[in-house]
């Protein structure tokens, strides 16, 4: 079945797109299968290997922390005083600015938020705002930031791969084009100005007031 040029990438289309960039033939399958343990085996090293440039490729730009994968001014509940447990695919998880910043300067230990002030991973009871930044599976990504992962990868892979400096410098180019789509669709979807961004206060991207905090 023909694949529509609208439809979403997905892994098996960024590999394939990959192996085109390093003069490799495309493969049908990513050929992944579970042993017994629970390991996961691929039926190709090299896809192996390609998958998971891709997949590192995917959690470094996620990390950065864009429009469409942070969330800020979350609200966490707590009935009594305890743990406050950091969600399996989160990249970054710290109280909002300004939540009383004397009493908290909280870091990431062991899945739970820690108090490096209190010396303590236990909060009293309250209502707590958290900034968070998700990691979200590939296919789920916007199409900009899909194909900008894909040829950050191909980079990667052309430089371990290939002994062509041409090549890598030629797939450098593309990066850097595919990274201006995504920074063209972060100011697009942010709204973002030099006040911040037009809905409410809290989001701003800046604060020209703590230019003279420091």
């Amino acid at each position: 079945m023909a694949t529509s040029t609208t439809d979403t990438d997905t892994e098996l289309s960024a590999v394939n797109s990959i192996l085109g960039s390093i003069g490799q033939s495309p493969v049908t399958t990513l050929g992944v299968s579970t042993i017994d343990n629970g390991i996961t085996a691929y039926a190709n090293p090299e896809i192996s290997f390609i998958y998971n440039i891709l997949t590192e490729v995917n959690k470094d730009v996620q990390n950065e922390g864009w429009h469409f994968n942070t969330e800020q001014h979350i609200k966490i509940s707590l009935a009594s005083a305890g743990e406050i447990t950091i969600p399996a695919n989160t990249l970054r998880y710290d109280f909002h600015d300004g939540l009383n910043d004397k009493l908290y300067d909280v870091v990431t230990r062991n899945g739970k938020l820690y108090n490096l002030v209190e010396h303590t991973s236990t909060f009293e009871a309250g209502d707590y705002f958290i900034d968070a930044v998700t990691l979200y599976p590939f296919e789920d990504l916007p199409n900009a930031f899909q194909r900008y992962i894909t040829y950050r990868s191909a980079v990667r892979a052309a430089t371990q791969l290939v002994s062509n400096p041409q090549l890598v410098q030629l797939l450098q180019t593309q990066e850097a084009m595919t990274r201006a789509t995504c920074m063209e669709y972060e100011c697009d979807k942010g709204d973002n100005s030099f006040f911040g961004t037009p809905h409410e206060s809290r989001y701003q991207s800046y604060k020209p007031y703590q230019v003279l905090s420091r």
